[in-house]
């Protein structure tokens, strides 16, 4: 069984060896894929009905009018105007339509450089591949399997996530290694590149997630200079990752589920 020492150890010594293409692969990885320049995962939780500001004054937004009352309170006025409403609802709609913007730039783009990421990290173990590693997703000649099973990925954790958050969790660690199977191996069906990856995870979840809290300092100190994430935490935490990755390959060939 890995270590979290000899895993970290090993990922930041091939992140070092190629510092600067690895930098750039995680900045272009989490621009394009949601991740947090400054480091960690976010669990965000929304079950408030009411948010509070910064004098402690409480502002109920379980009834009709809300948006007013606040601006109300905010500003000393009450904004009567048919402009302030067009406005508005313009303000709304373009929000609607940059969310719709970013959900497909996700789909089809940020998940082929999620798994374009993971085969970079993969192949910088042993060698130094350059940042067009990045790219390898969208010339493989399988982009549409590619989209069709990150979506699915996606779609699955968010699904078990309505449940009470824990499952969707347990799930994103299940399939945490669904990009770096598909990075080698583009065509694979996606029943098969789900069916491996919870083996590769089978009573490794929670190893695995402790290795990502042994993180939390890092993701601290760049929560505070984000330039610590940017140029340190955040490919040393992918060439982690990779590692623990070939650590499940190796094993899988031994075990004898994949050839």
């Amino acid at each position: 069984m890995w270590t979290r020492a000899e895993l970290k150890a090993r990922g930041k010594a091939a992140f070092m060896r190629n510092y600067v293409a690895c930098v750039v692969v995680a900045v272009l990885a989490a621009l394009f894929t949601g991740g947090s320049l400054s480091g960690g995962t976010n669990f965000r939780f929304n079950e408030y009905e009411s948010v509070q500001d910064y004098m402690g004054n409480t502002y109920d937004y379980s009834t009709d009018g809300e948006l007013e009352d606040f601006m109300e309170d905010f500003t000393g006025q009450m904004p009567e105007s048919r402009l302030w409403r067009a406005l508005i609802g313009w303000l709304g709609i373009w929000i609607i339509i940059l969310g719709f913007i970013g959900i497909i730039v996700k789909i089809f783009v940020g998940n082929v450089l999620e798994l374009g990421s993971a085969r970079f990290f993969i192949l910088n173990q042993t060698g130094k591949p350059g940042v067009s590693t990045i790219l390898d997703g969208f010339k493989s000649g399988h982009y549409g399997n590619i989209v069709w099973v990150m979506f699915l990925r996606g779609l699955f954790i968010g699904l078990w996530s309505l449940l009470f958050v824990i499952p969707g969790i347990i799930k994103a660690y299940e399939y945490m290694m669904v990009p770096y199977i598909l990075a080698e191996n583009p065509g694979m069906d996606r029943r098969e590149v789900f069916k491996i990856s919870r083996q590769m995870m089978n009573g490794q979840k929670w190893a695995a997630f402790v290795m990502e809290l042994s993180f939390l300092g890092w993701y601290l100190l760049g929560a505070i200079c984000g330039l610590v994430s940017l140029f340190f935490t955040n490919p040393y935490r992918e060439a982690t990752f990779a590692e623990l990755y070939s650590y499940n390959k190796m094993t899988a060939f031994q075990q004898g589920y994949i050839r």
